[in-house]
């Protein structure tokens, strides 16, 4: 039976949670994020290598400034409350995005956390943050015209050089890509290492997604036949 070995997933859904409920939209999002540590926990339980979060886009800037501040000092008071047990835990984190624009008390909990959990291989918990897939694509092939211009490396240029100059280069492409709140697009996320995933969507809101949600995902990519572009069985 197929398992992914690397999973994201799009967290959607975190202001209508609270819509439902009259509650301000920062208690969708203070859920949300005290929901990636139960799956997160769960996905390592069920022997998931990766599992990358979308937690902030380049395009989230446009949301008012209150919501994002709020947003960025959650998850760096999620940091200095959980780095120990993330390391303890065997997780190691990693965070991929532009730096530029984040708050730099919330960097700095975010270096000191990469940094302590970094022998931590078994489980990575990769978070995006103020990330966007055409700007990952665009630093990239910037970084390439530099280096070429030093002559760091002759053309002809081919996926694997290419893929050497994204965000965590390390970080494998996507098997399984999950939606929640019944979105049905991928919003900027992961463009390049999307290219033959699995693609999963749920009505579920992310607050209320759990371990059953999770179990579902992982039953639909289990019945998928993956070709990479090959022939089905039988021709």
């Amino acid at each position: 039976m197929a398992f992914p070995e690397h999973v994201g997933i799009i967290m959607d859904g975190n202001g209508r949670w609270a819509k439902r409920r009259g509650l301000p939209r920062n208690f969708g999002h203070r859920k949300g994020i005290e929901n990636v540590e139960r799956i997160s926990k769960y996905a390592q339980k069920k022997g998931v290598k990766i599992l990358s979060l979308f937690a902030f886009s380049t395009e989230n800037w446009k949301r008012p400034k209150q919501e994002v501040d709020f947003l960025f000092s959650y998850l760096e008071e999620y940091l200095i409350k959980n780095k120990q047990e993330m390391k303890d835990r065997g997780v190691g984190l990693n965070v991929m995005g532009r730096r530029e624009g984040l708050p730099l008390s919330l960097v700095s909990q975010i270096e000191e956390a990469v940094i302590l959990t970094k022998d931590n291989k078994d489980f990575i918990l990769n978070i995006a943050l103020n990330y966007g897939g055409r700007a990952e694509i665009v630093d990239a092939v910037n970084s390439i015209i530099l280096d070429y211009q030093e002559k760091k490396f002759n053309l002809p240029l081919n996926e694997d050089k290419f893929k050497s100059y994204l965000y965590s280069p390390f970080i494998s492409d996507l098997d399984l890509l999950i939606r929640t709140a019944g979105e049905e697009r991928i919003s900027n996320f992961f463009l390049w290492r999307l290219a033959y995933s699995e693609l999963y969507f749920t009505e579920t809101l992310w607050p209320d997604f759990n371990e059953v949600d999770f179990d579902k995902a992982l039953e639909a990519f289990s019945q998928r036949k993956r070709r990479f572009g090959g022939l089905r069985d039988g021709g």
